[in-house]
């Protein structure tokens, strides 16, 4: 989901796209889910002249230039509270003229997701909800001519309480400084995180994954005696792996404003995580390697590669959301190297490079190993951080799209492990690794095909 609110799901009973007709109905006469910043009601569709357009775009708009929310179609309201259900149609037609109207008519295009709620007693009608996250990339204007005068060509909207307000000039330039200078400072952090992760563990001489997120809007972890007492306990207890009962983390220390968590009993080659105070946090993760001509070709198995994946992004974004109270989108960033040296941030080391190129191995379906081999390859998407601390379909599909790119970087087209779609491909995991992504995924109702 796009769109993730506690105080939102605390109103419709769970997850949005989980809601039904009945629990969106049953907030009639609730004064606790009256319309506010992140929640508004309409009784119809939005009307397909240029008024209903430019409504669209403005109330869409709005959402995301201020803390995003849920517009709710198909509900009437009496002084802000929901008063009536007014069933719309649930049809295509609609959708595609909303999408239309949205990608068109706002600058940069406002991201959000369209849910139907039908009524079981009126098939083909129901709620029609628009959900919008908060935007990272605001000010959002909207470009539709304006049905009352105005000298305005961009016009930029922002939720006020249960009303929208327009941004004055200095507002939109402020904001407009604010977003550069917010998305140049999140880039250097997430450089800076992983920098130190690769100074922690650069003598590694073997393959490893490497998975470091920053969130856009930063947490603060408190780390004090009784705090720390806690959060060791807490992550002496977790398990490294999805799906697995393997060795848990066997150390816990304190580093300059982290936690950093290891597996000493491995000698240095466990898997380790640095976990910072922000909810910024970075993650070595071992992969066993297969070595073929006189030692020069090394290969991973790419479901070994997809597991260590899904396991560090689920476990850094649940340490910024539950531990540091991290919100909003991260930057995710991966980087599968041969061996730590050949990373771009590694600090140079007086040592007699090992001479072998590394490649990936699929151990099911219609890929083989890889044609191309190289010695770091990188891949970076932006999340919801909701999303990969849920660990569902969403994280499947955040980790599909950094796991295609790395594979990419070896002549491969995909990861066959995953699909885009979020889905589990069983195909793409061996014997020993089948049992324990199968469990995972059924204990997190994620889809798996054959």
């Amino acid at each position: 989901m796009l769109f993730r609110s506690r105080r939102i799901e605390g109103l419709f009973g769970g997850l949005l796209d989980a809601a039904s007709y009945q629990d969106i109905a049953d907030l009639i006469g609730n004064q606790d889910a009256a319309e506010a910043e992140d929640l508004d009601y309409k009784a119809a569709h939005y009307t397909p002249d240029d008024k209903g357009r430019e409504e669209l775009a403005k109330d869409v708009t709005a959402l995301a230039n201020h803390i995003g929310g849920v517009l709710v179609l198909g509900m009437a309201e009496v002084a802000c509270v929901p008063s009536k259900p007014r069933d719309v149609d649930l049809d295509d037609r609609h959708l595609r003229h909303m999408q239309q109207v949205l990608s068109s008519n706002t600058a940069p295009p406002v991201r959000y997701e369209i849910l139907r709620k039908e009524n079981p007693r009126s098939p083909g009608q129901g709620f029609l909800l628009l959900t919008v996250p908060r935007s990272p990339y605001g000010p959002h204007a909207i470009t539709v001519p304006p049905t009352k005068p105005s000298r305005d060509v961009l016009r930029y909207p922002r939720r006020s309480g249960s009303k929208t307000d327009w941004l004055s000039e200095a507002t939109v330039a402020t904001a407009y400084r604010e977003r550069f200078m917010q998305a140049g400072a999140r880039d250097h952090r997430l450089a800076e995180v992983e920098r130190d992760l690769v100074v922690a563990v650069r003598r590694r001489v073997t393959p490893n994954l490497l998975v470091v997120i920053t969130p856009e809007s930063p947490g603060d972890m408190t780390i004090n005696q009784e705090a720390f007492a806690r959060h060791r306990s807490e992550l002496l207890q977790a398990r490294p792996y999805l799906g697995t009962l393997d060795t848990p983390f066997g150390a816990v220390h304190v580093g300059p404003r982290r936690l950093i968590v290891d597996q000493p009993e491995y000698h240095g080659k466990g898997v380790y995580m640095q976990l910072h105070r922000d909810g910024s946090g970075a993650a070595a993760v071992p992969l066993t390697c297969h070595t073929e001509f006189d030692h020069k070709i090394q290969t991973v198995q790419a479901d070994e590669l997809v597991h260590g994946l899904l396991s560090a992004l689920a476990f850094l974004a649940q340490h910024a959301r539950d531990r540091a109270g991290a919100a909003g989108t991260v930057l995710l960033k991966a980087s599968l190297v041969d061996e730590l040296p050949s990373h771009p941030s590694s600090p140079p080391i007086a040592r007699e490079r090992t001479q072998y190129m590394l490649g990936i191995q699929a151990p099911g379906g219609p890929l083989t190993r890889g044609t191309l081999y190289c010695p770091c390859a990188q891949a970076s998407v932006t999340a919801l951080l909701d999303d990969l601390a849920d660990t569902g379909g969403p994280l499947v599909q955040a980790a599909s799209l950094l796991a295609d790119e790395l594979v990419q970087a070896y002549g491969l087209p995909e990861a066959h492990p995953l699909t885009a779609a979020g889905e589990i491909r069983l195909s793409g995991w061996s014997a020993k690794l089948n049992p324990a992504i199968t469990t995972w995924a059924a204990a997190n109702h994620v889809t798996c095909l054959e």
